[in-house]
Formats: C-alpha cells, structure tokens, sequence
C-alpha cells in the first residue's frame, strides 16, 4: 500500500531548517504553494531529504525532484541512489531524462536537434591543453569556464587574455578529474541579463528575468544575483517551447535559461529539467498547473 501519492524532492539544508533565513523561507514558500495545489486535487503529498536512509520509497507512487541542490557536490552518491530509487518508485521527470540533464554535454544533442545554444568546446579528463593553448585554438578572448556536471556558479571562471595565467592551476586540476567546457563569454548577460521560461504540462506559464550585481557576471542569487517578473516575446516562447520538444522523453515541467548571444541570436544556456527553481511566488498559478499535470499521472 502506498502511504503518499507524491513526494517532493529536497535536500538535508532545506527539509526541516531552524529559523530560515530569506533564501530558506523561499524554497519553503515555492514547496508549500505545489504541496497545496496538490492537496487541493485530493493528493497526498510528502516532503523530504533525498538522501535520508530510513525513508521507504515504495511507499510513495511518485517522486518529484524540486531542491535536491547537494546533487553536483555528492554525484558518486546521487547517481547510485538514482540506480536504487528507479526500481522502487517513479521519478519525476523520468530517470532517463535526469540523467541525460545532470551532465551538459546535452547541449551537443540540443545542436544536432536543431536548438541553438551557447557555443561549447568540451574538454574531458587528461586531456592535455593549456587555458592560453584553447583561447588560441578558437580565438575566443573573452570565454566563461564552468565543470559539465554543476550547479549554482560552482567552478565558473569568466576568463580573458589577462587572467589566463591565474586560472590555469586550478582548471588543470579540474580538468584531471572531471568534464569542463569553455564558452565565448556572452556579452548581453551584462546588459540584458538571463531570461528563464518555466514550462509545465507542456505549455510556458511565467517567466523570470535574472540579472548580475554590478561588477560580477553570475546571475545567482549566490553571488548577488537579483531576480525580477518578465514578459517574454512571441519568439522566447516559441523557442522555449521548442527546447522542451527537443527532449525525449518529454519532460512533465522545468525552465529555459537563454540569452540572446553575441550575434542576438536566441541561444539555450542550460536547459534545468533536474531541480530548477521555478518561482512559483512569482506567479502563484503556475503551481496549479503543475499540479494539474501530477495530478493527470493518476
């Protein structure tokens, strides 16, 4: 028998915090407005650690990964509990599509599918090359390095001719241990800032505006990031939408970070099926329809 209907994805920081502060109180607000959207379908929900070990899995029939923000730092142990979990409830999205999502080398399968991204050049373990020998190689001066498995700004450089030196220890330490990618710094990030489509059940609901603090170029909150409402044109739609139908399988929610790049070409800096923030309290309604397509699984 099954003891909940859905169960909603978090990490340890975030299950249970004592006196949170903003950025805790967020996270628990966008986790209560889905929870009572899904209540209000007559569902009963549950909410907790990923990794918690006394926590039976086959007693919930779904799980929903909202928070699971750790995942980047503790992969190893993340991807052998996503083995385990998959045999014993279901994942939402699918686990096929997680792990597909976890590792930005789909950024090469949303090219060959015909979705414009950020161009990359994938850099993989033992390789040997120098940060000078790649700008040379490519002739991009002004580049961002980032690990193709992160999250949250982890290990992002925004390099250029005269920092190149200083970076070069740690991204051949990096780089002796895990994938890197190095792409053409996107000069409208400063200007314009990130535009973030969330789409639920297949359609856009809301869109979110991130912006860097003056003098930084990392739109998280982390690192001074401020988020702000956005009405997105015709087109940001359209090519959000064509991302989520890039995907397979489909995915039942996520968003589209993109930008628009150098040329002012609309480009997919990351595509967040895994646990993206979604701003719920941005617009209530988006978390009812959401809801709408959990509630549709049963």
């Amino acid at each position: 028998m099954k003891n909940y209907d859905i169960t909603l994805l978090t990490e340890s920081r975030y299950e249970n915090p004592v006196a949170p502060d903003w950025y805790k109180q967020n996270i628990l607000t966008e986790d209560r407005l889905l929870r009572e959207a899904l209540e209000k379908r007559g569902l009963k929900v549950a909410r907790t650690d990923w990794a918690r070990p006394d926590f039976d899995w086959q007693a919930t029939r779904f799980a929903l990964f909202r928070t699971t923000w750790d995942y980047f730092h503790r992969f190893a142990e993340f991807t052998a509990w996503l083995d385990r979990v998959t045999s014993l409830t279901r994942l939402l999205n699918p686990p096929e599509l997680i792990r597909w999502n976890m590792d930005k080398h789909y950024l090469q399968d949303l090219e060959k599918r015909g979705l414009h991204t950020v161009p990359t050049l994938f850099l993989e373990p033992g390789e040997r090359c120098t940060l000078r020998e790649l700008h040379d190689r490519t002739g991009w001066k002004h580049t961002v390095l980032k690990p193709a498995v992160s999250g949250g700004g982890r290990h992002t450089y925004r390099l250029d001719p005269e920092n190149l030196d200083e970076h070069e220890s740690v991204f051949q330490q990096l780089l002796a241990r895990e994938s890197m990618l190095l792409q053409p710094f996107q000069e409208r990030i400063l200007t314009e800032g990130e535009k973030t489509l969330m789409v639920m059940g297949g359609q856009y609901t809301h869109a979110v505006l991130k912006r860097a603090k003056p003098g930084d170029f990392r739109v998280q909150d982390d690192f001074g990031g401020t988020v702000h409402p956005y009405s997105p044109t015709r087109e940001e739609v359209r090519f959000a939408e064509q991302a989520f139908a890039a995907c397979d399988p489909a995915p039942l929610y996520g968003r589209v970070d993109m930008v628009a790049d150098n040329e002012g070409k609309l480009a997919v800096v990351e595509l967040e099926l895994i646990e993206p923030e979604l701003w719920f309290r941005f617009h209530p309604p988006s978390a009812e329809v959401l809801a709408d397509a959990l509630s549709a699984l049963f």
